[in-house]
């Protein structure tokens, strides 16, 4: 657990200048406070470093796989998040069979243990709706820094449609605390617990 006030500022603070300027560009120091964040990230994660890797080896190969698959391409959006093998799918597509598609492509990949699936059947979300999830799920993590009985470092946050996914390997405590705070943020219409625990 991060006891330090002035290290979860300066985590809390990366979050949101990494957020900001992605959206601003400066690749190079982007590319460089990633690779602080992805050392962070390593360095605090509860996974194994072989589990960490396949992980963003699931999410690369899933965006990848579903974005060129002609039945899915250019009518659907989705996100991959994997969390030790523990696959959350979301986005929109606008036809049942797509969803169902999508579910069995990433169910598919190597290391999947499980999809999670909570693709809507709709059409895609405009770039507002997205730019919004982005802030919220910023706002999101900032706001975890604060949690009591938690190590933000190791919770992944995913926005879809004002919906905040929280993803993790954590305690009952941790996760019902880290939930908590991210009711508190404005602009979330709800939070979904998928966590792995491991206190059970």
């Amino acid at each position: 657990m991060i006891k330090s006030k002035s290290l979860k500022t300066m985590l809390a603070t990366v979050l949101v200048v990494s957020s900001f300027t992605t959206v601003m560009s400066g690749c190079t120091f982007v590319a460089a406070t990633a690779a602080a964040v992805t050392a962070i990230d390593i360095a605090r994660d509860r996974r194994t470093t072989g589990s960490y890797i396949d992980d963003q080896l699931i999410e690369t190969k899933g965006k990848y796989e579903l974005i060129t698959n002609p039945d899915l391409k250019g009518t659907t959006h989705f996100n991959v998040t994997s969390m030790n093998g523990v696959v959350l799918l979301t986005g929109e597509a606008p036809r049942p069979e797509q969803r169902t598609l999508a579910v069995d492509i990433v169910q598919d990949i190597a290391q999947v243990r499980q999809v999670v699936n909570e693709v809507k059947i709709a059409g895609k979300s405009n770039l507002g709706s997205r730019s919004n999830d982005s802030w919220l799920t910023s706002k999101v993590k900032v706001r975890l820094f604060d949690a009591d009985n938690l190590d933000a470092t190791r919770i992944k946050v995913v926005t879809e449609s004002s919906i905040v996914y929280l993803m993790g390997l954590v305690s009952r405590i941790e996760g019902d605390s880290a939930a908590q705070s991210a009711r508190t943020v404005t602009g979330v219409e709800r939070v979904v617990k998928v966590f792995e625990y491991i206190d059970e």
